[in-house]
């Protein structure tokens, strides 16, 4: 598939069930110290579900769609402040492709979307978080030119 079969709209309630069925993909690989899946599942469930409910001013979900209209991915970029510069940001709280659609280039056509929105809404960066086990996605977001900004560490308290 070429990238030009994916159309990129804003979500709309309809789309609910498909992203919250693709937030099993955001642990589907080994998981930092202290970390469970079901903690992961259900803090990454229970934040998509306050976005789509709520549709904060700063918070954006877009759909990709394949040329049968079938929806394959999404990316949720919500503008921020820069710690540093106190510009805005757009951060990718989160980017998922169906596993069918996986290799497709539906993840480069989200990131593409989500550069194009930061340029046009004027923000100084486009950042995103990946967990450490998430070679895929690491190695996707460095081919796409990210590279690291600030690494986020932590320690278990026991």
């Amino acid at each position: 598939m070429s990238d030009s079969t994916f159309l990129i709209r804003l979500a709309e309630s309809d789309d609910d069930d498909f992203i919250l069925g693709l937030v099993p993909r955001f642990i589907n690989f080994p998981l930092p110290n202290g970390r469970t899946r079901t903690d992961c599942l259900k803090g990454i469930e229970a934040d998509l579900v306050k976005h789509l409910d709520e549709q904060p001013s700063n918070s954006y979900i877009f759909v990709a769609e394949n040329e049968d209209g079938d929806a394959v991915g999404f990316v949720h970029i919500q503008k921020t402040k820069d710690f540093f510069t106190h510009r805005d940001n757009c951060h990718i709280s989160d980017i998922a492709v169906a596993e069918a659609f996986e290799g497709a280039g539906v993840g480069k056509v989200l990131l593409d979307h989500a550069y194009s929105w930061a340029k046009e809404h004027r923000c100084q960066f486009v950042t995103l978080a990946v967990l450490p086990g998430n070679e895929n996605a690491q190695r996707l977001y460095r081919n796409y030119g990210f590279d690291t900004d600030l690494m986020r560490m932590a320690k278990p308290v026991r």
